[in-house]
Order: structure tokens, then sequence, then C-alpha cells
């Protein structure tokens, strides 16, 4: 006869036929091989249960599929199984549904003899059938005897493979002693070379100190005879500084009588500058030559804004100069004033965007060109620029973009070689290597920082 608990679980006595373990009791742990096989028995028929037929623990683990149930709920499972022998009742009842030969073998009391002894250790340690507990313990001593027969296969191949590894060993080491052997003859050799080398080496040392000594020999006969040549110059130098005083009172005497003739002279000089003067507006009056309406550097080949892409270049700050320098330059007439745009901007302003520097300097330069009329030319980096500049210069000011393939340290340096001689050209960076090229052509160069003060005063 069956009989129901409240919670709806069958008690002793149902179609098992098994005592549960009661009478039988297991005295030693689970091997590892039949304790996996056990919580792959449990997780398979983990499924077939709701959640008010699991333990407590185990009710957050029941939508989960048997293999990831295996792998995160495996202690908790064998624990349930071993201490719970209701949930026990419940798997080997899912167990004995599904019917398989082992489980109606077990059952039996028969189990069969080529089944896998882990496989019938667990299901027996699940179902709990008579004589259970020798059937898990005949598992776990046959796995152990598996476990020892792999191990002792896994040794002699291990050994197997030492000794081979060792035969192996010795033939390199004879190998290697056989080449240390060869290079010791040849080190041999190479040592008995060296030491005819050292032999060799040792004479002609010898032969070079006797050259040294009688080289000092005729070193000591020279220092006597440049000894003699020192002491007749000191006498000839004497004789030429009585020279040099008498030539330089005969030069006093003659600048005497150039500075009382120097009127005459000032006055011939300032006529031939009147006609000087006089024939040049006749030869511009007899030629009419217009007024110059284009400029060298209009000539240099270059790119206008909008035309090409300038790009920022990188800046080297140098020492400032003296700030009334500017102004002086400024002043020259005729002046060329040639701006290195992104070296200004970079020391002046360098957090504000590209196209901000360019428009705050361009509209500095235009308030200074209409100051000073003096010539502007602004030269910005053009070689990496990835879209057109739309720009339109300010009135008085010429701005001009590199070309690819040119820097504008290079436009700057073919801005100031167009200029004629003895034109006055002004170079502001602060870019060494611009500074000594223009220098080098004949402009001035001055600092960014030198301009970027004269602006602020604009």
């Amino acid at each position: 006869m069956v009989e129901h608990t409240d919670d709806g679980v069958e008690a002793a006595g149902d179609a098992g036929g098994a005592d549960d373990g009661v009478t039988e009791v297991l005295d030693r742990p689970l091997p590892e091989g039949i304790r996996r096989r056990v919580v792959a028995l449990v997780a398979e028929a983990f499924g077939g249960l709701t959640v008010t037929e699991l333990p407590p623990q185990l009710r957050q683990y029941a939508r989960f599929t048997p293999s990831r149930r295996a792998k995160f709920a495996g202690n908790a499972m064998a624990a349930a199984v071993e201490s719970d022998a209701v949930f026990r009742q419940r798997i080997s009842a899912r167990l004995r549904e599904v019917g398989s030969e082992l489980v109606q073998a077990l059952d039996a009391g028969a189990p069969p003899a080529a089944a896998d002894p882990e496989d019938v250790a667990a299901m027996a340690f699940v179902l709990r059938p008579a004589g259970w507990v020798k059937l898990v313990t005949a598992g776990g001593e046959e796995a152990q005897r598996a476990s020892a027969e792999r191990a002792d296969e896994e040794a002699r191949r291990e050994l197997q493979e030492l000794r081979e590894e060792l035969a192996a060993a010795r033939s390199e080491a004879r190998t290697e002693a056989d080449r240390v052997r060869s290079e010791l003859a040849a080190a041999r050799k190479e040592a008995e070379s060296l030491q005819r080398k050292l032999r060799s080496a040792v004479s002609d040392v010898r032969r070079g100190e006797a050259a040294l000594r009688k080289a000092q020999a005729e070193l000591e006969s020279v220092r006597s005879e440049a000894a003699a040549e020192k002491a007749a110059a000191q006498g000839e130098t004497r004789r030429v500084k009585a020279r040099l005083a008498e030539a330089e009172a005969a030069l006093e005497a003659s600048r005497r009588a150039v500075r009382e003739g120097r009127s005459v002279e000032d006055m011939r000089l300032r006529l031939l500058l009147d006609t000087v003067l006089d024939a040049a507006q006749g030869l511009r009056r007899e030629l009419a030559l217009p007024p110059a309406s284009v400029h060298p550097a209009d000539t240099v080949d270059a790119v206008r804004p909008g035309t090409m892409t300038p790009k920022d270049i990188a800046t080297r700050a140098l020492s400032e100069t003296d700030p009334a320098l500017l102004d002086q330059l400024l002043a020259l007439p005729q002046a060329h004033v040639v701006v290195d745009g992104y070296n200004v901007t970079k020391t002046g302003y360098p957090t504000m965007p590209l196209d901000k520097q360019r428009l705050r300097l361009l509209g500095g330069l235009a308030m200074l060109a209409a100051q000073t009329g003096a010539e502007v030319t602004c030269v910005f980096d053009g070689a990496e620029l990835a879209a057109p500049v739309l720009l339109a210069p300010p009135r008085g000011v010429r701005v001009l973009f590199s070309k690819p393939g040119v820097t504008a340290d290079e436009l700057i340096r073919q801005l100031v070689r167009a200029e004629p001689p003895g034109r006055p050209v002004v170079v502001v960076s602060t870019d060494r290597e611009v500074a000594d090229g223009v220098a080098k052509a004949g402009a001035r160069p001055v600092a960014s920082a030198l301009l970027l003060k004269r602006l602020a005063r604009t």
C-alpha cells in the first residue's frame, strides 16, 4: 500500500522496493568519478521536479540546463542526495520513470556485467536498492583499479619517453664533446699563432723604443736651435717696434694734414651728390617711369587664400629682443615685413582654433600696415590642409600659403631672395632655422614676441 505525506511525497515502500539506505550505510566517501556521475544523474532528473518539490537551496537552479546545473549546483545536489531522503526518493522516482535497463537491472538485484562499474555505483547510490553499499564499494574499487592501471600505463609511457630523451641527450652530449674538442684544437692553433704575433710585436716595440730615443735626441737638438732662433726673433721684434713707433708718428702728422683740408673735400662731395640727385630726377622725367604697381613678392610662386589647404607648423620660441627695434625697422623707407603666420599665432594665442588665429593676426597686421605704410606679407604653411581656406585678405596685407611639398619656411626664403639688394626686409619668426637663413640673404630677423607686443599697442 502507498502512503502519502502532507507535501505529496510517497513514503518508503514504493514501487522500487528499496529501503532507501535505512539499514545500509556507506562507510567511506564517494570516489570522485562516481560522485561526478551521481551529479550528472541528479542534474538530468532535476528538470522533472516542480519548484516546490526541490530543497530550498536548489530551487534557484530550477531553470538551468542540466550541464549548467551540474556546473554551478554540483556540490549542493550531491549533498542533498546524501542527506535529504525525500529529495533522493523523488530523484529515484524520476529515474525509474525513464525505465532504463540499468535501473530495471538494479531493481531486480542483478546489475548487467557489461555495464560501467562507475555507472552502476552512481545509479545504486541514488536508487538505494538492496545491497547498494556493496555496489558502490565495488564500483569505487573498480574505478581505483582502472585509475591505477591508467597511472601505471602513463608511468610506463613516461619512463619510455624519459629513456628516449636520455638517449638523445647522450647522443647530443657526444656530439657536443666532439665539437668542443675540435674547438679546443682550433683554439690551441690560434694561441700558437698569437704567441708568434706577440713575439713579433715585442720585437717591433723594441725597435720603436730605439727609434724614440733617437727622435728625442733630435728633438733636443731642434729645441736648442729654436731657442737661438727665438732670441734672434726677439731682437728683430724690438727693431720692428721702433720702426712702428716712427710710422705711427708720421701717420698722426698726416691725419692732422687731412683734417685741415677736409672742409674742401666735404664741399666737393656735396656738390657731387647734388649733381647725381639732379641727374636722377632728370632721368626719371625723361623716361616717364610710372610708379611701381607690382612688388617683387608678387612674383613668387605661392598659393593664395581659397586655392590651397594650409596647416599650422611647429614653432621653437627664442628669446625676445629690444621692443624698440621693430619700430625702428618699420620706419625705414620702402620696408617689407614678411610674417611667419603660424609661428606668431602659436606664440601669442596657441589655444585658439587655427581660423581664429589667422583672423586675429591678419586684423592686427592690417592696422600695422595702415599706420606705418610698410609692405606686409603674411605666410602660412599649406602643405597638409584638408580643405580650402575661404579668406579675404585684409587691406594692405598680402596673404600667401605654401604649395604642396613646400614649407612656409622655404616660401619665406624665396620672398627674401626675390627682393633687390639694399631694400630693408624684416622677417618675423622665432624659428632659428628661418632666422639664420634669411639673415644670410640680407634680411633682418625679428622675434615673434616683438610683433605681438607691437600689435598689442595698435
